[in-house]
């Protein structure tokens, strides 16, 4: 019996290259997310939202951050009891928070540039950029953990899902996409909460 999320000619294609699909989406959403941080993206092509909503942006993806950190655990802990239904639909609300966050966060930095760092230029190379880089660091390297696991899940029964490496590689994804998540947190706290 075919997975239920992929039409049934395309999942048996994908079910059979899954590294290779992994691969190319990981590419593909690279390329994007580095076009756009690194603003070769130009900004005409995007609507402009006005500057009240690109202000809220960073607080809106606080918000989708820490619902996405209960939503691993919650996943994590569904997946280590036996539900696996109920783990499924929590792995894939925290990746449709992901997408939101990474969708949210772009757009702003787009129009506008990364935010400016307001606290003490020590703190700026001491604390801010280490824990930047590897919150930064983490979700690159999540991004084909994800495709990966959620390749393998979604193109097999979950009886055969069992059988392939979705387990091994699923613990390490949300381990590092867990972190990924609170230092980006954090990251938001020292530039927008705490009074420099």
């Amino acid at each position: 019996m075919p997975g239920r999320f992929l039409a049934s000619g395309m999942e048996l294609r994908v079910r059979n290259h899954v590294p290779a699909v992994t691969a190319l989406l990981t590419v593909v959403s690279l390329a994007l997310v580095f076009g756009a941080a690194l603003r070769v993206i130009p900004e005409t092509v995007l609507p402009r939202a006005s500057a009240d909503v690109l202000g809220l942006i960073p607080h809106v993806n606080a918000v989708v951050s820490t619902v996405a950190i209960v939503t691993i655990v919650a996943g994590v802990y569904s997946a280590r009891n036996g539900d696996y239904e109920r783990h499924r639909t929590l792995m894939l609300t925290s990746l449709a928070l992901f997408a939101a966050f990474l969708v949210l966060y772009l757009y702003k930095v787009i129009l506008q540039g990364p935010a400016p760092f307001p606290g003490p230029d020590a703190l700026y190379r001491t604390v801010y950029l280490p824990t930047l880089a590897i919150h930064i660091l983490l979700a690159v390297v999540c991004i084909p953990l994800l495709y990966y696991v959620l390749l393998l899940a979604l193109t097999r029964p979950l009886s055969e899902v069992f059988d392939t490496s979705h387990k091994r590689f699923a613990r390490v994804a949300a381990s590092l996409w867990l972190v990924s998540f609170l230092l980006g947190n954090v990251v938001y706290a020292m530039l927008y909460l705490i009074p420099w």
